[in-house]
């Protein structure tokens, strides 16, 4: 019977057949088991991969209020917007924190000039609703308390 010698520090030992295959299977399972972050049903997260976020995180509000905000005042609409609802939001953790937000907004029938925006009901005439399905990738350093529109881009809905 033909035996693998295997060198442990400085002393031999012979090792089955068997033996071998046991090692071997033990060693794949260890490292392609939970314990190595991968699960056949949900891909490994990747550093500084992009990740789904909750649209209640506090980030992502600041985010999507700062988007807002930064919309309205380049829109040369009258009537300020608002979002309807956020389609998707994502998130990735860069030097900073880049947001993904995919926005729909509609027209509220305040004007900019209107003090309390955010209680603005939207318009239900046909010939002044207008509903709009934006992207805003926003970059912060919380930290820092930098924010910033990186980019953004906007369709009738």
């Amino acid at each position: 019977m033909r035996f693998l010698t295997v060198m442990s520090g400085t002393s031999y030992f012979p090792l089955p057949p068997l033996a071998l295959a046991l090692t071997v299977a033990l060693a794949l399972v260890v490292t392609a088991g939970p314990a190595s972050g991968a699960s056949p049903a949900k891909s490994p997260r990747l550093i500084g991969g992009l990740m789904d976020a909750d649209v209640n995180e506090e980030g992502v509000q600041r985010a999507l209020d700062f988007a807002l905000s930064e919309y309205n005042k380049a829109n040369n609409d009258a009537y300020h917007s608002r979002a309807v609802q956020v389609l998707r939001a994502r998130k990735q953790v860069v030097s900073g924190l880049n947001y993904f937000l995919d926005v729909e907004l509609g027209r509220t029938t305040c004007t900019k000039s209107h003090p309390n925006l955010a209680d603005c009901p939207f318009y239900d005439q046909p010939q002044l609703k207008k509903r709009t399905i934006c992207s805003f990738h926003i970059y912060t350093v919380p930290w820092m308390g930098s924010i910033s529109m990186v980019r953004s881009s906007c369709q009738d809905a």
